[in-house]
């Protein structure tokens, strides 16, 4: 059942559309149009519409932008609805309204339901919403590693879960043996390294450095190098606050501060402010006792010895060589201590390390090797199933003696250590398993099969590449298929045995396809004919929807290139007869 479909696109200044609409159908639309008409821009505006690649030569020459927007009926439970409300989007009554604008600069923005998102975004959506097909699709399907992943695809949790398994242990690997390589190769470096931090951490432990020692031993360093001055000042401080033995007749503030108490204690029952005061200086006659008191100490109690001078000296010179080398102080001198004995301890256990990742990467070989096998078995089974359901397809697309098979072999190494054991071989081994995957072509009996590359022509790759995608429509179908000219180099009944299929694909997804094969054309369920005006542009008008007698007018200019021929009006008639009937 069809859970999106696209159902109308705007395209504004993209290259020869002005301005246009383009509305679609649930079932089968085909567009067609003269060359150059500007029918391929149908299908570069839907790539841009699903997060393509901006090119600004695009732009229509003297617009500032290009602008493609497009309305998508979408079931609140699809991925494409799931994903586009995560992302900030609002769906307005089952509609999901997506932009893109390419600016003539270069620049490109995208809208998803109203809010501005990355343009990434949009591909996200477009894995979930259409599959694109034209002619660089096919050249695509060409190579082995997109074969690869096409059988992989319909194989589904057959080969997804032992693939999952075999990617995690793979990473694994590439890691241990990353680890490894690095411990092996810069053996003598880490040896190096090593000696160095004993050599520093025996120099540490030698000095035996306390937290804060230098920033002490630099006080005590200050104070015993001006001994006699501090000790001189001291003593007259002294005898300033508590008198001088030898001088009698001196006055001291002691001495002055406690007759301004007695002076006001005596008269203090008088008035209470004054009381106050005579408290207050008496505090202050306290505060002198006892800071005389500390400067006797201070003096009494004063080193001045040259010897421990010269010894702290001596300390503080050893620990400034370890500041110079480690750190900026002491703390951080016994920060690098602490980190090198760490670092230290690592380098120490390289060999057990080295010897744990070599047992772990021997044991994460031989793991891959047996899910490598169990791919290869998954893959196998898989390919049976996919060529013969693409071989029965091919037959109802006028190739009725063409067979499709796959190739599904492994490379052998001549190094063991290069490759992983599968079924007792040391083969080859990359991120997706061990099996190189060719799509091959037999296309009549007798012939040897060929890799599709070599072994087909245009028009049979053409079917090829539309039975690939009815057959996946049976497995993994998406909403919506764009194929872009997948009918090129195919005529006759082989063209209307392909509009046949792509009728029958519509039957259970949408299709859109930009073709120039009447055969193909008349058997869609809507026919998009794309017009220019006479001075070269597709504006609103120039996308018009065919039915009735302007449709057969259309099929009869594809199939002779005159509307009005009698002979080819007929001819078109059959085409649309023949298409209602063969459906």
């Amino acid at each position: 059942m069809v859970v999106s479909v696209l159902e109308e696109m705007r395209i504004r200044s993209l290259g020869v559309i002005d301005d246009a609409v383009v509305e679609l159908s649930p079932g089968f639309t085909a567009v067609t149009g003269e060359t150059g008409a500007g029918k391929t821009m149908v299908v570069t505006s839907l790539g841009l519409l699903l997060g393509g690649r901006a090119d600004p030569a695009l732009v229509r020459v003297g617009a500032k932008a290009a602008v493609v927007e497009g309305r998508i009926a979408v079931d609140r439970r699809s991925p494409v609805a799931v994903r586009a409300e995560e992302a900030g989007a609002e769906l307005d009554d089952g509609t999901l309204l997506i932009s893109r604008t390419l600016s003539a600069e270069g620049r490109s923005r995208a809208h998803v339901g109203g809010r501005s998102v990355p343009v990434g975004l949009l591909g996200e959506l477009a894995d979930d919403l259409v599959a694109v097909h034209g002619q660089t699709d096919q050249q695509g399907l060409l190579r082995p590693a997109r074969q690869r992943q096409a059988l992989d695809r319909y194989a589904g949790d057959a080969v997804a879960v032992p693939l999952a398994k075999y990617t995690g242990a793979y990473r694994r690997l590439r890691a241990a043996a990353a680890e490894l390589d690095e411990l092996t190769t810069r053996a003598r470096e880490r040896a190096q390294e090593a000696d160095l931090l004993r050599f520093g951490l025996d120099e540490v432990a030698a000095a035996e450095p306390l937290p804060g020692e230098d920033a002490e031993l630099a006080a005590e360093a200050e104070r015993l190098g001006h001994a006699e001055a501090l000790a001189s000042a001291a003593t007259a401080a002294h005898a300033a606050l508590a008198g001088d033995p030898e001088d009698p007749e001196g006055i001291d503030a002691r001495t002055l501060v406690a007759g301004a108490h007695r002076a006001l204690d005596s008269v203090r029952s008088h008035d209470p402010a004054l009381a106050a005061l005579a408290d207050r200086i008496g505090e202050l006659g306290i505060l002198l006792a006892d800071a005389a008191g500390d400067l006797a100490g201070y003096a009494s109690g004063l080193d001045a010895d040259p010897r421990r001078l010269a010894a702290v000296e001596e300390r503080r010179a050893a620990l400034t060589h370890l500041t110079r080398k480690y750190g900026q102080d002491i703390t951080a001198v016994l920060a690098w201590a602490e980190r090198g004995a760490a670092r230290l301890s690592e380098l120490e256990g390289d060999d057990d390390r080295i010897g744990e990742l070599t047992a772990e990467r021997d044991a994460l070989r031989a793991e891959l090797g047996e899910l490598a096998q169990a791919l290869t078995d998954a893959r196998t089974e898989a390919a049976q199933r996919f060529a013969g359901a693409v071989t029965e397809e091919l037959a109802s697309l006028a190739m009725p003696h063409a067979r499709v098979t796959f190739s599904i072999r492994q490379n052998e190494v001549a190094d063991d250590a290069a490759g992983i054991d599968v079924g007792g071989r040391a083969v080859a081994y990359g991120p997706h398993g061990a099996d190189d995957v060719e799509l091959l072509l037999t296309s009549h009996p007798g012939a040897q099969p060929r890799p599709i590359a070599k072994g087909a022509s245009g028009g049979e790759l053409s079917r090829v590449m539309l039975a690939v995608e009815v057959v996946f429509a049976g497995t993994d179908p998406v909403p919506t298929y764009l194929f872009d000219e997948v009918d090129a180099g195919v005529g006759g009944k082989a063209a209307v045995e392909v509009g046949r299929r792509l009728a029958r694909l519509a039957q259970s997804a949408q299709v859109v396809v930009v073709t120039h094969l009447p055969q193909v054309a008349a058997f869609a369920d809507r026919h998009l004919v794309v017009e220019k005006t006479h001075d070269g542009a597709v504006t609103r008008s120039g996308v018009q929807a065919m039915e009735g007698e302007e449709r057969v007018r259309e099929l009869s200019r594809m199939l002779a290139g005159q509307e009005d021929s009698q002979s080819a009006r007929a001819h078109a008639e059959e085409l649309l007869e023949a298409a209602r009937a063969g459906r």
